[in-house]
């Protein structure tokens, strides 16, 4: 589903070029899981802002099914992340002023998906992931796994096929983290995604399909 080649990403300082990536190989299957565990600084969040085209590389490309994602315009970039990846962050990233229910449906308004079928999306994933209770509650009126659910919520409201999630219980007490563990492996099988997760934490890892170190911008699989 998605093949690496030659992945670097480097910028300039006062004291020279930093290299955060060093031309990185990698294939992802179809339905996998992977989890990518590393030393904070090794160049994991790099990676994952560079597999959902969130950045842009030094050089290397990503090829998703058989296209390189930077040839796309910036247009066509923002529609593909849009319809095929969903993003799951570590502070949830969800908008204050809204509802959850106002907040799952968002990627499908900017889809420009009509308002009647944004709207039994959200309810149907926040049902899903238990808080059918909490359509109208705001953010700040919900409990950290809560928003977290909210947000794994919203980044399948779309379909997409590739779920992306950086450090997803790294907020929360272990209690919370274990609901969230649980919940994303069913969320991948009932919704057959692949997903590819940033984490410290060595029980989510533990249980993906495949681990793979990263240590100063390098992988190495296991």
């Amino acid at each position: 589903m998605i093949v690496v080649s030659g992945l670097s990403k480097s910028f300039a300082s006062e004291r020279g070029t930093v290299h955060v990536l060093r031309e990185i190989d990698l294939e992802i299957r179809a339905g996998e899981r992977v989890a990518v565990v590393g030393m904070s600084g090794a160049g994991k969040t790099t990676l994952m802002h560079l597999l959902g085209g969130l950045d842009r590389p030094t050089q290397g490309k990503v090829e998703f099914e058989g296209k390189d994602i930077f040839r796309y315009s910036v247009p066509e970039l923002d529609a593909f992340r849009n319809r095929s990846i969903g993003f799951v962050f570590q502070f949830h990233q969800l908008l204050p002023e809204f509802t959850a229910l106002e907040n799952v449906m968002m990627p499908a308004r900017i889809g420009r998906i009509p308002l009647s079928e944004a709207r039994e999306r959200a309810e149907h994933l926040l049902n899903a992931v238990g808080l059918q209770h909490r359509l109208e509650h705001k953010p700040g009126q919900l409990s950290g796994g809560e928003q977290q659910r909210v947000a794994i919520a919203r980044a399948l409201v779309m379909g997409p096929r590739l779920l992306l999630a950086d450090e997803p219980t790294g907020n929360l007490d272990s209690t919370t983290a274990e609901d969230i563990v649980q919940l994303l492996d069913h969320m991948h099988s009932e919704y057959n995604l692949t997903m590819v997760l940033v984490t410290h934490n060595q029980k989510l890892a533990a249980g993906m399909d495949r681990v793979i170190h990263m240590e100063d911008g390098l992988l190495n699989g296991s």
